[in-house]
């Protein structure tokens, strides 16, 4: 029965695939393709938080190319998985809502953005499937990066309070609060860069062996965490509480499947429970923390709040005008609409929520793909939680950084930005390439 499904699945997608494997070289130029896309994603995952937009673009652009070549020159994959699947049917959403949209110039440089996007994840893909010793060598990548952009940030903890004075608000109730930013310019990007990659820091101090490694994840993970703190974004803490609660749960369920039931379910409730009581003293207690979460629930009485407020309004009756198909995807189709709907003084560059900004830009049958897309990650992820292999630990941390990445998107688009999103599609990818992908 699997083997006729896997035939049958095979047979749909042969319109898709038949294209690749038209050239037929040998084995060593096929090793050198694989070489040379391990180290153009190690050089993307090590500087991301570094290239400039310019040669962020061209690198990630040659990823896509690098991607075609290597197709053309191997055969066709054996299967279309499920996750494959949905994302297909949202890029063919996207096409149609780019052919619809009111300003479809504008939309296109959203369609292709997108293209490029998942190109990296194509690619990433076909290096994960094809080898999958690659998979430490990216986080080893991601984690360099990650350090040092921590201890950049965390270095400007003794720079001068006018050097950030620029994202101190002086209309908010935590007018004042220091803000590190690292180099990546913004607080709120710098928390969704690290918090992304804090459980694959995490699991790589479970997963890698020898004191040097340990020691480099570890640190990583400490130094990671603080400057998170140190940003003061309460979307990138509340971020990081998702990711450490799942990564945390789901470590428990694996560590405790073979203890008796009730202790498998009396230990992960004990600790989660704990966590929780430590964050509650910590919102209560520590007087920073204190401030931000009260300004989190102060709604227009703070102005960050406020701001967010109107403009999702904004949006959502750009949603109730073109439900649909929206407006096409891309910042710059947002830009071009929403003067129209905004209220005076509340200019905003995106919809400060990534499933109202989906809503936007593809309309209904967009958030369903993506709805679609994160029921069948989190099923392949949780597939792999009892496997016997090391296999399991990459898809805990890939569930963890997606569940860190939608609790902050929900009141934020940072994801948008390239140095978040390539991790999100790095994640995505890692549990693609876990065995038996369905």
């Amino acid at each position: 029965m699997a083997s006729a499904d896997a035939t049958q699945t095979a047979s749909s997608g042969a319109l898709m695939v038949r294209w690749q494997g038209v050239i037929t070289p040998d084995q060593a130029v096929l090793k050198r393709l694989e070489g040379l896309a391990g180290l153009l994603l190690l050089a993307l995952f090590t500087g991301l938080p570094f290239f400039t937009r310019t040669g962020l673009a061209l690198v990630i652009a040659a990823c896509g190319v690098l991607w075609l070549l290597w197709c053309l020159c191997s055969p066709p994959p054996q299967r279309i998985g499920t996750i494959s699947r949905w994302l297909m049917l949202f890029l063919a959403i996207a096409i149609v809502a780019t052919g619809c949209s009111p300003v479809p110039i504008a939309a296109s440089k959203g369609l292709i953005k997108l293209l490029s996007y998942l190109g990296v994840y194509a690619l990433l893909c076909k290096l994960l499937l094809g080898n999958s010793r690659w998979w430490n060598r990216l986080i080893a990548g991601l984690l360099s990066g990650g350090l040092f952009s921590s201890v950049l940030a965390l270095r400007q903890l003794y720079a001068s309070n006018e050097a950030l004075a620029g994202w101190a608000d002086p209309n908010s109730i935590s007018a004042g609060t220091v803000r590190i930013y690292g180099p990546l310019g913004n607080p709120n990007l710098l928390a969704g860069y690290l918090l992304a990659l804090i459980p694959f820091a995490a699991i790589a101090l479970v997963r890698w062996r020898g004191v040097g490694a340990q020691l480099f994840a570890g640190t990583t993970l400490v130094l990671a965490a603080t400057a998170t703190l140190f940003t003061y974004s309460r979307g990138g803490w509340l971020g990081m509480v998702a990711a450490g609660a799942v990564l945390l749960l789901l470590l428990l369920l694996r560590w405790t499947r073979h203890w008796p039931p009730l202790w498998r379910r009396l230990v992960p409730l004990a600790v989660l429970l704990v966590g929780a009581a430590c964050l509650v003293v910590a919102a209560t207690q520590i007087d920073p923390i204190r401030t931000r979460i009260t300004s989190l629930l102060a709604g227009r009485g703070d102005s960050s709040n406020n701001f967010r407020i109107n403009v999702w309004m904004a949006a959502i009756q750009m949603v109730q005008d073109r439900p649909w198909l929206g407006i096409g995807p891309g910042n710059t189709a947002f830009n071009s609409i929403y003067p129209l709907y905004q209220q005076p003084k509340f200019n905003a560059l995106s919809a400060y929520s990534v499933p109202l900004e989906i809503l936007v830009e593809t309309g209904i049958p967009g958030l369903l793909a993506c709805l679609g897309l994160l029921a069948s990650s989190l099923r392949q992820g949780l597939k792999q939680l009892n496997a016997d292999a090391p296999s399991a630990l990459a898809s805990i941390a890939s569930l963890a950084a997606i569940a860190g990445l939608l609790m902050q998107g929900s009141t934020d688009t940072i994801f948008f930005r390239p140095e978040v999103q390539l991790i999100g599609w790095f994640a995505l990818a890692s549990l693609v390439s876990r065995p038996r992908e369905s």
